[in-house]
């Protein structure tokens, strides 16, 4: 089969591999549409370890089970296996198993192919009528669902359901539509890119700001940068709550004293349950999260290119979905 092969630091390579073998309890899933995630571009950029070259990237994916009982059905990828066996799993944080894997990490390979291998119990049907190139987006959107669940959680009942969510990308456009799906009154997502600004507010319809924002009761970090941790410390309002979602830097940014004195909760979170993924899937079906069309595609023999105008700042779509090739 063809994939995309990470090689190293800014390189990635269209060429053919060997097809995947599905072990027992699994399916051979063709590939419909892959999207390009945050953690792809580290690797891609050489900044994660997790992910050595070479490897084949990607784990946000849609498309069609090959083979067996359930050959021909349309199916969303839930990429994080976990044992279910642990007291993570058996308490339904299956999130936190410590020996969760997750397609593009060692030993499985990821979905910039024409076919990967995943268990049954992690594919999830898609309805007829549903495109799958827009059910690629299952997974960024359980990631912003399972923030947004956790930043309701920690806000205080007395505040204001109003949030700001710091960085326009897909994880952060999908926090924005999740939160209000969860029946936030006032969203906004900061974004300094002019280009992207201007696209979520022309086609994803949310509010999209430039850096002047005012305090909200829950601020979401959905970029994870000292200079936005910072950020985030500053324009929480006293007895909020920041929810850190981005991986960007490792340190720095926090107002730890400003957080103690003003009971500021900070949460930190990671991918998404089971039942996070299913409730995304459904609200994703039923139109609550909106249209979601505000991706563009590329062949996935583009790949490459679209990697390196994703680095340039050229795409001003939150998402970018990489089609295989037949």
């Amino acid at each position: 089969m063809k994939a995309l092969v990470y090689d190293g630091p800014e390189t990635v390579d269209y060429r053919d591999v060997r097809e995947p073998v599905p072990a027992l309890n699994e399916q051979l899933v063709r590939v419909c549409a892959a999207g390009i995630c945050g953690s792809d571009m580290h690797a891609y950029l050489g900044h994660d370890d997790r992910r050595p070259a070479p490897l084949i990237l990607g784990h946000e994916a849609a498309g069609v089970i090959v083979g067996g009982a359930r050959d021909g059905e349309r199916v969303t990828i839930n990429p994080l296996v976990s044992c279910g066996e642990c007291t993570a799993c058996k308490a339904g944080r299956e999130n936190l198993c410590p020996k969760r894997q997750i397609i593009s990490m060692p030993p499985r390979e990821g979905a910039f192919a024409q076919f990967v291998a995943m268990p049954e119990s992690n594919l999830i049907t898609v309805p007829d009528a549903f495109p799958l190139s827009k059910a690629a987006l299952a997974e960024p959107l359980a990631v912003s669902w399972h923030s947004a669940r956790l930043g309701l959680e920690a806000l205080h009942r007395s505040l204001e359901r109003r949030a700001l969510v710091i960085g326009g990308g897909a994880i952060g456009l999908a926090a924005a539509l999740a939160l209000k799906a969860m029946g936030f009154e006032a969203v906004s997502i900061l974004e300094p890119n002019p280009a992207r600004r201007d696209f979520l507010n022309g086609s994803c319809g949310v509010k999209a700001i430039d850096q002047s924002a005012e305090a909200a009761p829950l601020v979401v970090d959905a970029v994870g940068y000292a200079a936005t941790r910072a950020l985030a410390s500053d324009l929480v309002c006293p007895g909020g709550a920041i929810v850190h979602i981005g991986l960007g830097e490792d340190t720095g940014g926090l107002d730890i004293r400003r957080m103690t004195l003003q009971e500021i909760t900070f949460t930190g979170t990671y991918t998404y349950t089971s039942a996070d993924f299913g409730d995304t899937t459904a609200a994703m079906f039923d139109g609550r999260l909106g249209p979601l069309d505000w991706t563009e595609t590329r062949p996935l023999s583009e790949g490459a290119s679209a990697f390196h105008e994703i680095k340039s700042g050229l795409v001003a779509a939150p998402k970018t979905l990489l089609i295989p090739n037949d």
